[in-house]
């Protein structure tokens, strides 16, 4: 069980602004960290800007969850945590719940806010939340979850409007280095040829 992004958005038009954000990228080569970096971001904006008003959301893509809180109390603000598919859901919402709470507490004019914003918290939130058995009592994120819908979309995919390919949003990103792009590229193409069925 791994956590390897935790980040606060502020949804805008066009895209979505990440505020703060903390990645574990240790088990990765330092060929791939980059790369991996920018789609972390990419994504979380991704679905960021598509997630409403006190919905919660978990998409899966591949090896990979992406829980979404968009805070009905802290207008416009989204937290994103990326975690592996074995960690719990309910926990990585209580942490984003958690975060939420702080980091709006800490930093109330954050939803007008368009660059990046100080929260020194998430690096301990990731480290000490990697074992989800530190999340503590569930009482708040079970009545939170009670009265919201979580919706469970199977890859980033579902989450895009009707027409968008996740492919042509790569090549259009720019915040994708070329480097990231040819990595997406080349990962693609190796995953497609490998499929055992």
């Amino acid at each position: 069980m791994k956590i390897v992004y935790i980040g606060v958005l502020r949804k805008a038009q066009p895209d979505a602004v990440e505020l703060c954000c903390e990645r574990e990228l240790s088990s990765y080569s330092r060929f791939t960290k980059g790369s991996i970096a920018e789609f972390t971001t990419m994504f979380s904006k991704i679905v960021t800007s598509r997630t409403e008003p006190g919905q919660r959301q978990d998409i899966q893509e591949k090896d990979f969850v992406f829980h979404v809180y968009a805070s009905s109390q802290q207008r416009g603000l989204t937290g994103v945590i990326i975690s592996d598919d074995e960690y719990p859901s309910l926990a990585a919402h209580q942490i984003l719940s958690k975060v939420l709470d702080e980091f709006s507490t800490q930093h109330p004019n954050a939803a007008t806010s368009n660059g990046p914003i100080s929260f020194p918290p998430l690096r301990n939130y990731i480290a000490q939340y990697q074992d989800p058995q530190n999340v503590g009592s569930i009482l708040k994120i079970q009545k939170e979850l009670d009265e919201t819908k979580v919706v469970l979309h199977k890859t980033i995919e579902s989450v895009l409007e009707r027409g968008e390919k996740l492919d042509d949003l790569v090549q259009k990103s720019e915040g994708l280095s070329s480097q990231s792009k040819m990595f997406y590229t080349s990962a693609k193409k190796q995953n497609s040829c490998c499929i055992v069925m």
